[in-house]
């Protein structure tokens, strides 16, 4: 009770959060919202989540939303106010547990307490259901800032999609909208108006006439899943299906498309196999073999909603028709068939505990990107790639952003993220342990959430290295460090310059031409033998991710 009292007398206080000293110099303000959406609160700690039945009915002409939530959950520890989340203009109409009405207080703009009348004990397995309505927010430039994609099909019938990485699952239906804790399963019933139908995560159970010209297509989801990856797709789609042969046996495949638009999928997704088989290769098996594959068309550019990854690439290759590392290998795939698949291993299973980890969905991602060009084309078409994309990095703002208020780091998780997996692939300097670690992510987060420093403690241990001072550069600050060197008599003296201190990452130069070998800088200098080395001839492994500058 004292912390709800503290917390509504804290409602219009401003909290002013500035980053590590080693990160870049930036002070940002949060509002109680922001710790309310972005922290374990106590009326979310005491309960774990087990099962959502999600149930929507969908208004397109009035695009309006209204229906249902039964949340499960295991009690953790004695708690009797529980926290729900649904972003207006949607609101909770009421809650029930057991039969009982239960009341609903709501905790600035999105957060509502419900207060328990039954006595939660340790270990009980319990539920309670509540029901909102209302017409959600209009997304505004999704996948990016998402909420309802209103569109229409050529034929002029509704096109309609959800979107919300960031902005947060609570934008269109109550749940507890926190990455720790997911459901270990959930069903998704969406109530649309005929002919249409809605295409969400799962496998199909059942659709259902209700005998007023609308259906009910109700899907499961048999694996634990992230909030912001439940969708909602509705259109007069076409449905053409495939299987593909994989590490666990036969996975199906399913894709969904305006009717316009069956040739060009029938012929764009058959890079899907080609995705599986190369991903499967790097990273494990796909991981929801249960709920099997799907591809569905949307009106905005893609997400990677879990086993319903959503794609509007206009069938091209590249992004939109562009290569966006410059090289060329960009143009020999789909971008969001690549990219928003990927995620499928980054993202939906292995799942940042906040949102200021985000670089462990993105990062991964892009590297994936140059992983699947290496795959296809080889290791050097996937080292060019990567490479390309690092003129999409602008070093404003650290990588990692502010924890417990959900606070996401900056867009270089995407390029800079990737060269930075790169680089220390570079490190290892070994092939096959590298495979192993990437596969090894897969298989031993399985389906977890986990915390940045997780991920940084398993590459280091599992490659025998030490990379902390490297995660520290690259992560939690925006210089890229500077190897230093000069050349005298017959002797290469280096250090680093402009990184963390203790920064001690090694690095590949030529100590003779045409060789790349070792050193090790500090930031004090190092010299070593270089007898045959003249200036022209000195060059950094440009797989690094490092500035080089010579001095006197």
């Amino acid at each position: 009770m004292k912390k709800t009292i503290l917390a509504q007398g804290l409602l219009c206080l401003l909290v002013v959060l500035t980053t590590p000293p080693t990160g870049f110099a930036q002070q940002q303000t949060f509002t109680l919202d922001d710790t309310l959406r972005g922290s374990i609160t106590a009326e979310r700690a005491w309960w774990d989540l087990g099962y959502y039945d999600l149930r929507v009915n969908v208004d397109a002409e009035n695009k309006s939303i209204s229906g249902s939530n039964a949340v499960h959950y295991r009690v953790l520890k004695p708690g009797q106010t529980l926290q729900i989340d649904l972003q207006p203009p949607l609101r909770i109409e009421r809650a029930e547990q057991d039969g009982q009405a239960l009341d609903v207080r709501r905790m600035g703009a999105n957060a509502y307490f419900i207060d328990l009348k039954k006595e939660q004990k340790t270990g009980a397995r319990e539920a309670l259901t509540v029901w909102y309505s209302g017409k959600p927010r209009k997304a505004r430039n999704a996948p990016w800032d998402g909420g309802f994609s209103w569109s229409k099909d050529a034929q002029g019938r509704p096109f309609v999609a959800t979107s919300c990485q960031g902005l947060g699952a609570s934008v269109w239906w109550p749940c507890k909208d926190h990455a720790y804790d997911e459901p270990d399963s959930q069903t998704v019933s969406i109530t649309v108006r005929e002919p249409l139908m809605d295409v969400s995560n799962g496998r199909l159970r059942r659709v259902t006439d209700n005998g007023d010209g609308t259906r009910t297509f109700e899907w499961h989801v048999s694996n634990p899943i992230n909030n912001y990856g439940v969708n909602i797709n509705m259109a007069v789609y076409e449905h053409f299906a495939d299987t593909f042969m994989g590490e666990k046996g036969l996975l199906t495949l399913d894709y969904y498309v305006l009717p316009e638009n069956l040739d060009k999928a029938k012929e764009q997704f058959q890079q899907v196999k080609g995705m599986l088989r190369a991903f499967e290769y790097w990273f494990g098996p796909y991981p929801f073999y249960e709920d099997g594959y799907k591809l569905v068309e949307v009106p905005y550019l893609g997400m990677e909603h879990q086993s319903s990854v959503t794609y509007g690439n206009k069938y091209m290759n590249g992004y939109l028709g562009r290569d966006l590392s410059g090289t060329g290998w960009g143009k020999k795939w789909d971008f969001i068939i690549i990219h928003e698949s990927g995620h499928e291993w980054f993202a939906n299973n292995i799942t940042y505990r906040d949102i200021a980890d985000m670089w462990v969905h993105e990062s991964f991602t892009n590297y994936s990107e140059g992983l699947y060009t290496e795959y296809h084309f080889g290791k050097d078409a996937g080292a060019a790639y990567i490479r390309g994309l690092r003129s999409g990095i602008r070093n404003r703002q650290p990588i990692v952003g502010v924890y417990d208020v959900n606070s996401e780091g900056s867009g270089d998780m995407y390029n800079k993220g990737g060269n930075m997996l790169h680089t220390i692939r570079q490190i290892v300097d070994d092939d096959e342990k590298w495979l192993a670690i990437l596969r090894g992510l897969n298989r031993d987060f399985y389906h977890q959430t986990v915390d940045g420093a997780q991920v940084e403690a398993y590459i280091s241990r599992h490659s025998g290295k030490n990379l902390q001072k490297t995660f520290d550069q690259y992560l939690r600050q925006i210089n890229i460090p500077v190897l230093e060197y000069r050349l005298k008599k017959g002797k290469l003296e280096y250090r680093w310059n402009d990184c963390v201190p203790g920064f001690d990452m090694p690095v590949k130069v030529t100590l003779a031409p045409d060789r790349f070998e070792f050193i090790y800088p500090t930031p004090e200098w190092k010299t070593t033998p270089a007898k045959r080395l003249k200036k022209k001839n000195f060059r950094v492994d440009e797989n690094f991710y490092v500035l080089v500058q010579e001095v006197r």
